[in-house]
């Protein structure tokens, strides 16, 4: 397993098959606080679905969906619509924008409570999203540990996803790697994680 810390510069985590550049902090420790006690509150939260083996699971993780439009966007069964953008994402958004150079239409977010949850191994590799378009994840509250393994040779790499911070995975990324949130007992703390998105301009919005 390959530790990775952050030099202040953008770094590539994985040595081949795919890309995910790691930002390190974009802002500091106050403007990280502040965005993340307002995200708690102005958030629109609802508990995660998922239909596994014909079984809907309610999860204790919370999602959120914003965007442009009224996208629809299916994952694990569930079909979700995005809601209209709050100031506080319109502002991260243009920041993530100016930062990577690629524009997003929608963000999934997530709401961790604390340790006891986190994200199994998974793809991004849902029919909405551009294909190879990246996908940026900015990080607030606790400090998690991110899972990188590569489907063929299992090779991991480990990354510590500080508050503040930006990873934005593009390329064969979604296609060659696995990625995962591994649970943390000893954090207490809620950690809110925004994921960036190109949706495919041909989605088509689906009711609930």
């Amino acid at each position: 397993m390959n530790n990775l810390f952050n030099t202040g510069e953008v770094v590539n985590l994985l040595p081949f098959d795919g890309q995910a550049d790691y930002y390190g902090t974009i802002m500091g420790t106050p403007a990280a606080g502040r965005y993340m006690d307002s995200l708690m509150q102005s958030i629109e939260w609802r508990n995660d679905e998922a239909v596994i083996f014909g079984r809907h699971i309610i999860t204790r993780r919370k999602v959120a969906w914003y965007g442009d439009s009224d996208y629809g966007y299916k994952y694990s069964g569930i079909v979700r619509q995005a809601l209209p953008w709050t100031p506080e994402l319109l502002e991260l958004q243009r920041l993530t924008e100016e930062l990577t150079g690629v524009h997003y239409n929608s963000c999934l977010l997530n709401l961790y409570h604390d340790g006891e949850e986190g994200m199994a191994w998974h793809r991004d590799d849902e029919k909405e999203l551009a294909p190879g378009g990246a996908i940026a994840s900015l990080s607030f509250g606790a400090e998690r540990r991110f899972l990188f393994r590569h489907r063929e040779s299992r090779q991991v790499v480990e990354v510590l996803l500080a508050p503040g911070s930006l990873l934005v995975m593009k390329g064969a990324t979604q296609d060659r790697w696995l990625h995962s949130l591994p649970k943390m007992k000893r954090v207490t703390r809620p950690r809110i994680n925004l994921t960036f998105r190109s949706m495919m301009k041909n989605t088509v919005a689906v009711g609930r």
